[in-house]
């Protein structure tokens, strides 16, 4: 094991811990990819407690999803098929994390879009954030259904069963998924105050055009 691929599953242990913390994912729900190299991916394990995930825990893959090592005592998570669409569509996509945040996920519950005309966080960071239709968890439609949507975008709601959110590396989609649901949570909360006050049309298309600058240059 190189040092690359060492740091790497440290950073995937790290992040199911951070979204483990949280609240973003429960038990052994979610999960984490990223890209080791241009054929290989490192992504976490089926069954294994978020909050104590271990470096070693991570399982290396192939574009196909093969298991590199066939005698490892774990599988690869079972919503494999969503997270291998992802690379196959988008080769400039290192990091892919599916989680279960409660705001986020309950918009999804009631049919409710995702709100990112109320904060200029939302739109700039997140751009849109479209739903995509439900399909059983970790079955080959989900892949299907998220196929045309990730080729656009890199944060999506998964109609009652959370989120995806992808990025140039773990960290940006880590950021993505604590904006996604921080702007959730605020819908609801606004929601409990009063009536709602959306940022004016102008604004918004002003930070639109923000929003294409910022995401390919997030620096």
């Amino acid at each position: 094991m190189n040092i690359h691929e060492s740091k790497l599953r440290f950073g995937i242990a790290k992040t199911a811990r951070q979204i483990s913390q949280l609240g973003y994912t429960r038990s052994s729900d979610g999960n984490i990819s990223a890209r080791l190299d241009d054929n290989h991916l490192l992504i976490t394990p089926s069954g294994v407690y978020k909050a104590w995930m271990r470096a070693q825990d991570i399982l290396l893959i192939d574009l196909d999803g093969n298991q590199i090592n066939p005698y490892a005592s774990k599988k690869p998570t079972s919503e494999l098929y969503m997270h291998l669409e992802v690379y196959q569509q988008r080769p400039d996509i290192r990091a892919v994390i599916h989680a279960h945040p409660p705001y986020a996920t309950a918009l999804t519950l009631i049919g409710q879009p995702f709100p990112n005309e109320l904060v200029p966080e939302a739109l700039i960071g997140l751009g849109e954030v479209p739903t995509a239709a439900y399909a059983t968890p970790g079955s080959q439609r989900m892949a299907e259904n998220i196929r045309n949507l990730i080729r656009q975008y890199e944060a999506l709601l998964l109609d009652h069963h959370g989120c995806l959110c992808a990025g140039r590396d773990l960290d940006d989609a880590l950021i993505k998924l604590e904006r996604l649901e921080s702007v959730a949570q605020l819908y609801w909360l606004a929601h409990q105050l009063g009536k709602i006050v959306p940022l004016p049309p102008e604004e918004l298309l002003k930070l639109k055009d923000i929003s294409v600058s910022y995401r390919q240059n997030p620096e």
